[in-house]
């Protein structure tokens, strides 16, 4: 499992399909931490997590469509991950059941593409899409997650939401106020603005509570002041976090 991480880290500078940011969860995530991956997909980053923290950490994979659910459990039985828990669920401001817009090119689906309907208005960006395909999934909030998996620590937490990331937080403030972890989201206007918000928003949301922004740039995370365009994952870092 170690040795598939380190891949996975070496190769995101060079492979498309592996975002840079990952190369940089080194400098932040420890041995024994326990890791949150919200909107997991295929596991990308759960699988560097997981290398990451280790046997002494935990790392749970949640992911509210099925099939790429289904491959992720498939793929941490494969190579051993014993400290992954794959759950599929949405997260958000509530919990409930809710509905994804799955959007679809020349008929298959593109799940990265996924979001959650509740509280957006339209497609957003995803109307260059011709079709789509709505799948129901239960909706847990970031609290309740804890509370449910029984964690006493939460130290990373990655959110690629499409545009939902304020919900997410809506549903956190008591992980964000008890556990201080290292948040590492996707934050893009044209997402965003589906659900009414604006990057801008989040990241004052974020300053408010505490927390400072930076960017993987240059092989290195550096401060950043703003949202920048072509540029969408962003970590956050509690300035109590030691």
């Amino acid at each position: 499992m170690r040795a598939a991480a380190a891949a996975l880290r070496g190769l995101s500078p060079y492979a498309f399909f592996i975002e840079n940011e990952v190369a940089g969860l080194a400098e932040v995530v420890r041995p024994g931490d326990v890791c949150l991956d919200i909107g997991a997909e295929y596991g990308l980053y759960t699988l560097a997590l997981a290398g990451l923290a280790g046997p002494g950490g935990r790392v749970c994979a949640v992911e509210p469509l099925p099939g790429p659910a289904r491959f992720l459990r498939s793929a941490t039985r494969t190579l051993g991950a014993r400290n992954v828990r794959v759950l599929r669920r949405a997260v958000g401001a509530e919990e409930g059941t809710g509905t994804l817009s799955l959007p679809l090119r020349r008929g298959l689906p593109v799940h990265g593409r996924a979001f959650l309907t509740t509280g957006a208005c339209g497609a957003g960006p995803n109307a260059e899409f011709r079709g789509e395909r709505t799948v129901a999934a239960p909706v847990t909030t970031l609290d309740a997650l804890v509370g449910e998996l029984g964690l006493e620590r939460v130290d990373f937490i990655k959110a690629d939401v499409e545009g939902a990331e304020l919900a997410v937080l809506d549903g956190a403030a008591t992980t964000l106020r008890t556990h201080r972890p290292a948040l590492l989201l996707e934050i893009e206007d044209r997402h965003l603005a589906k659900y009414g918000a604006r990057a801008a928003d989040l990241v004052e949301r974020l300053a408010q509570t505490g927390y400072r922004m930076q960017a993987w740039v240059g092989g290195a995370w550096r401060s950043a002041d703003r949202v920048r365009e072509g540029h969408r994952n962003y970590l956050f870092t509690a300035r109590s976090r030691g």
